[in-house]
């Protein structure tokens, strides 16, 4: 395997193959067709969802060549002499293209000195300078900047379409990956293609042979194993607290992350409630759970009459808190107690 990080490796190089920001790219295209180019552009979104990588294939798509591209890193480079050698900058002309461009990542942490400096040459920029600024925190940067430039908000890519990324790449890369453990890595890469694909990579790093399973993710990552979840879940279906406050002791043996054991409870457990009130979504869980999975999941549908939408809100609420708890078992294992003793106790 490259040695490359991945997420470099297949960055995208072309409109049409940046994923789930169709309504971003179809725009730029078009304008660009037109000839409709603004001066300056904000791409807003949270971390990993392209921004950058779309702002080099807009680069790229007006023909700017390498040399007439420059990208800031703006929690580097944030004070005012900054903006003022960019300023100076921006006034000569190109080596070889129609257009320089500007890439200023992380604008919102420039100094309040530095947005008023920079907004002078928003307000008249050269001809021949095209500025792209990319931020995670829009409410951050001033109003006067945000008002000129033509905004675009890029969403974070739904669980299925980070599947479908990470498939891609484990193919390139010569590795097979069944649809389940593609979903474990989408889901702790949390919404971003960078981090889910620095994850796969890792994995990949830690397995021997070209098949990638769930068990190996669990391994070289903080996932913790379907027997944990389905040990907790079990517990609760069962009224078990004894079992579910073992399993949590088992989980912190294994030095889970405890935001992703619950996030992998809430999937199963809402998987549980949408089949027991809409029994033809079952085809849906083929592809998210393996086989194993879907079993243990209809039967939960069917017996566990304890996991209802009280004890989803619950698990929802004890998710929340793990961030603030000063044990992250804590919040989880008030939530199995209140579950299943909280009745017996009231009374």
């Amino acid at each position: 395997m490259s040695q490359l990080a991945l997420y470099r490796k297949y960055r995208p190089t072309k409109f049409k193959e940046v994923l789930g920001q169709e309504h971003v790219t179809d725009v730029l295209e078009e304008s660009i067709k037109e000839g409709n180019l603004s001066h300056s552009y904000l791409f807003f979104g949270s971390r990993g969802t392209g921004k950058t990588s779309v702002a080099r294939i807009l680069a790229r798509e007006i023909g700017c060549e390498p040399e007439d591209l420059y990208e800031m890193d703006a929690a580097s480079n944030r004070g005012i002499d900054d903006v003022r050698s960019l300023r100076e900058a921006v006034g000569t002309h190109p080596f070889k293209s129609p257009y320089k461009v500007y890439i200023i990542d992380e604008v919102h942490m420039l100094t309040k000195e530095a947005f008023n400096a920079l907004l002078k040459t928003l307000e008249e920029p050269p001809a021949h300078v095209v500025f792209v600024l990319a931020t995670t925190e829009v409410d951050k940067v001033p109003d006067t900047v945000v008002s000129r430039c033509q905004t675009f908000t890029f969403k974070k890519p739904t669980q299925d379409i980070l599947k479908k990324a990470i498939t891609s790449v484990a193919k390139k890369e010569g590795y097979t990956i069944d649809a389940p453990s593609a979903d474990l890595i989408a889901l702790l890469g949390d919404s971003s293609f960078r981090d889910s694909l620095m994850i796969l990579q890792k994995v990949l790093y830690g397995i021997a042979g070209k098949k990638i399973t769930r068990d190996d993710i669990a391994r070289v990552t903080s996932a913790p194993k379907s027997e944990l979840v389905h040990g907790v879940l079990s517990a609760l279906a069962e009224g078990n607290i004894e079992k579910g406050l073992g399993v949590v002791s088992s989980a912190l043996d294994d030095q889970v992350d405890f935001k992703i054991f619950l996030k992998l409870i809430l999937k199963k457990m809402r998987a549980v409630l949408l089949l027991r009130f809409a029994p033809e979504m079952g085809e849906k869980f083929v592809s998210e759970f393996s086989k194993e999975e879907v079993d243990f999941i209809k039967k939960l549908a069917k017996e566990g009459k304890r996991i209802n939408s009280q004890a989803l809100l619950a698990m929802l609420d004890a998710y929340s808190a793990t961030d603030r708890a000063y044990l992250p078992q804590l919040p989880l294992e008030l939530t199995l107690i209140e579950s299943i003793k909280g009745r017996e106790q009231d009374l």
